[in-house]
């Protein structure tokens, strides 16, 4: 790199791993940075964001490019910014295509009902980048330079369709798990439970999200800060409590 995450502004997570969190929504996007290839997490809330997101990582990547992108659920404030990102591989749980395609008329006024410029909004949501990968169970994703990332469709939960993202840590590396959760986690407010959430299986994900990360990992919320397993645990019996699933 030639710039460090620091001199960016960004979040240092682990050795090649990175975050920022986005103005307005506090919507969080990752990079993990391979060796000739770089995974984006997550789009932003917009065209304009996502070209953002995309400058940045080629600043961050000395020159080089984002060649995937992992969309973690379909929310506009995760998802709206893909189309800046035309031409790199995008992956997405299972049956995300399908609210991408059907359910875009909806996915524009949630984000007008939020804040979101109307005009930028419907630009964004006609050129809705779909996935090209669609993840049903566990994708192993190679980005060279040793860098293998997993890719794990852990939900229904916030939605039907939510994806997390695992880095691998260890002591080859000297540092952690790190583990992007999306909106599964959310550490700035209560986890928002709107229409098209699976509150029966929302527990059943973060049991899963804690399998795969381990007690010491690092677990990335989809808006706050960083948080620990004992905080994705805590959060896993709230949600139980909340909605009445053991």
């Amino acid at each position: 790199m030639t710039v460090t995450w620091e001199e960016a502004g960004w979040e240092e997570l682990a050795p090649r791993v990175g975050r920022c969190r986005l103005p307005v929504w506090d919507c969080t996007a990752g990079l993990v940075v391979g060796e000739g290839a770089a995974l984006m997490i997550d789009a932003g809330s917009g065209l304009r964001e996502g070209a953002w997101l995309r400058t940045e990582a080629r600043r961050l990547l000395g020159g080089g490019r984002v060649t995937h992108l992992a969309l973690t659920h379909p929310h506009f404030d995760h998802v709206f910014g893909a189309a800046a990102f035309a031409g790199v591989e995008v992956f997405g749980a299972v049956g995300l295509e399908r609210v991408l395609v059907h359910e875009r008329e909806e996915l524009r006024a949630d984000a007008v009902r939020n804040g979101a410029d109307a005009r930028e909004a419907a630009e964004a949501a006609d050129l809705l980048v779909l996935p090209r990968h669609l993840v049903s169970g566990e994708w192993t994703l190679d980005l060279g330079g040793g860098l293998q990332v997993l890719l794990a469709n852990v939900g229904p939960g916030h939605t039907a369709h939510d994806l997390a993202v695992l880095v691998p840590g260890g002591p080859a590396t000297d540092s952690p798990e790190v583990v992007f959760c999306g909106d599964l986690v959310e550490e700035s407010g209560e986890p928002q439970a709107g229409p098209d959430a699976v509150p029966s299986h929302w527990p059943a994900a973060l049991d899963r999200l804690l399998d795969l990360g381990g007690e010491d990992a690092v677990y990335v919320p989809g808006h706050g800060a960083v948080v620990d397993a004992a905080f994705v645990r805590a959060q896993r019996d709230a949600l139980a409590q909340r909605f009445g699933v053991s």
